[in-house]
């Protein structure tokens, strides 16, 4: 584990200093949560239905929401009728309000309206392995 060295008090940082500022960001990190969903209908409608999601604005006012963190598609190399939507948020607590808006009844109509069927993988924030750190290029 790394250590910090103590940061004056004459520092810019917000009170608690350093420490805190490290300890904050990976208990944010613990509680993200992202989603993978993956779209996948016939005769381009997944397609269709993501740029629709988009031209509406629903993309923009999902990514405006409080505690969205990524609401991003993708397509599919591989599979031309599957879009790969990645929706990452802050914690449950901001899920759970995203699922209670009204904007979810939209989004359901759309599915329906493209016949879209769904695959999903959720995954929460865990602690970086610096075992890793060797894989990944930044």
């Amino acid at each position: 584990m790394e250590s910090f060295r103590t940061v004056p008090s004459d520092s810019p940082l917000p009170p608690g200093g350093f420490g805190y500022i490290m300890l904050k960001t990976v208990m944010e990190v613990r509680d993200m949560i992202t989603v993978n969903l993956r779209y996948t209908g016939s005769g381009g409608s997944a397609r269709s239905f993501a740029e629709e999601m988009m031209s509406s604005g629903t993309v923009a006012a999902i990514r405006a929401e409080a505690g969205n963190l990524r609401y991003e598609y993708f397509l599919s190399l591989d599979d031309p009728e599957t879009v790969l939507l990645i929706d990452s948020w802050a914690d449950q607590a901001a899920i759970d309000a995203h699922h209670a808006s009204p904007m979810m009844a939209q989004i359901a109509a759309l599915r329906e309206k493209y016949d879209l069927h769904m695959t999903v993988e959720r995954f929460t924030g865990l602690d970086d392995n610096p075992a890793d750190a060797r894989f990944i290029r930044k």
